[in-house]
């Protein structure tokens, strides 16, 4: 009897050994997927001026960020009340990216606002250049005008005429798999442009540094996790772009990761004076979905060329 009993003790007991790592494994499985730094924004769903809601202050902060808004009383930038001027800032938004301009937080503003996306604001002190603007045509062109969607940064900053070659380094701790990816975007600038492009070696002066980083890392643009910005660039002649090291980085179109490449040949386009375009083809556009691969388009193209007067 005490034999059985001793076997039915230690089967109970195997049993639980077995169960107990199981479950444990279960709560750290890699599918469980990490909140996205804009999912907030899927709380807000139907807010609007007049209400005081519980996340309504990271509304505030998102679009802050991205140069939308400013209050001259901090207070209010930290408080959870729908104002007329957030109203009026969530409008811009949704013009910049041709949504109807209701000030509402509905379906397509939020599906907009938690796509990852460029860390390069869209308005720069209160100056809004994603919003189309006319230039003259050629007078012997069938057109008068024509709508332009690219933007540059604030007084047009560029290299020097006499600047035609540009070289870039990257960071000691640099992905082996991101630097064909690099040398490819570079390649598409030169394609399209009067510059060319080479690698410098890493003990070497270059014009542009490339880096990977994480957080805060000392340039006054700290990076937020998985899902939120992906990279940013300088304006000339600054010459540094970073990459998040946070986000799942693919080379080529990978579902849930984004594309190395496409990231670098939107942020060359920053590092040689384009802003962002309300163009989504374009690739100066701000967003990209994880899993997509973009190239240059005509409004990329065009606005590069009226930059440097080419």
């Amino acid at each position: 009897m005490a034999l059985k009993l001793f076997h039915l003790i230690s089967f109970i007991f195997l049993i639980f050994l077995l169960l107990v790592p199981i479950g444990h494994a279960k709560r750290n499985t890699p599918s469980d997927k990490k909140s996205s730094p804009f999912d907030f924004v899927k709380k807000l769903k139907g807010c609007h001026k007049g209400n005081n809601t519980k996340g309504v202050h990271e509304l505030k902060a998102y679009l802050e960020k991205f140069g939308y808004l400013e209050y001259l009383n901090k207070t209010h930038a930290n408080d959870d009340d729908f104002d007329e001027t957030l109203e009026s800032a969530i409008k811009t938004y949704q013009e910049n990216y041709h949504i109807k301009p209701t000030g509402l937080i509905d379906t397509e503003t939020i599906a907009k606002m938690t796509t990852p996306r460029c860390g390069v604001p869209d308005i720069v002190n209160g100056t809004n250049y994603m919003q189309p603007h006319k230039r003259k045509h050629d007078p012997s062109s069938s057109s008068i005008r024509t709508v332009s969607h690219y933007s540059f940064f604030r007084g047009n900053p560029r290299w020097p005429p006499t600047k035609t070659h540009i070289t870039y380094r990257l960071s000691s701790n640099f992905p082996t798999n991101a630097v064909d990816p690099v040398a490819r975007a570079f390649q598409k600038w030169d394609s399209a442009t009067h510059f060319s492009f080479s690698r410098a070696g890493n003990n070497q002066n270059a014009d542009l540094v490339i880096a990977f980083h994480r957080g805060n890392h000392g340039d006054g643009a700290p990076f937020d996790g998985p899902g939120g910005t992906l990279a940013h660039a300088f304006a000339p002649t600054d010459g540094r772009f970073h990459y998040d090291a946070d986000e799942p980085w693919s080379n080529g179109a990978v579902a849930n990761a984004f594309d190395l490449e496409t990231v670098a040949v939107h942020e060359i386009g920053h590092l040689l004076g384009l802003g962002h375009s309300s163009v989504e083809a374009a690739i100066m556009y701000a967003r990209i979905a994880p899993g997509t691969t973009k190239n240059l388009h005509a409004d990329d193209i065009e606005g590069i060329r009226a930059l440097y007067n080419r």
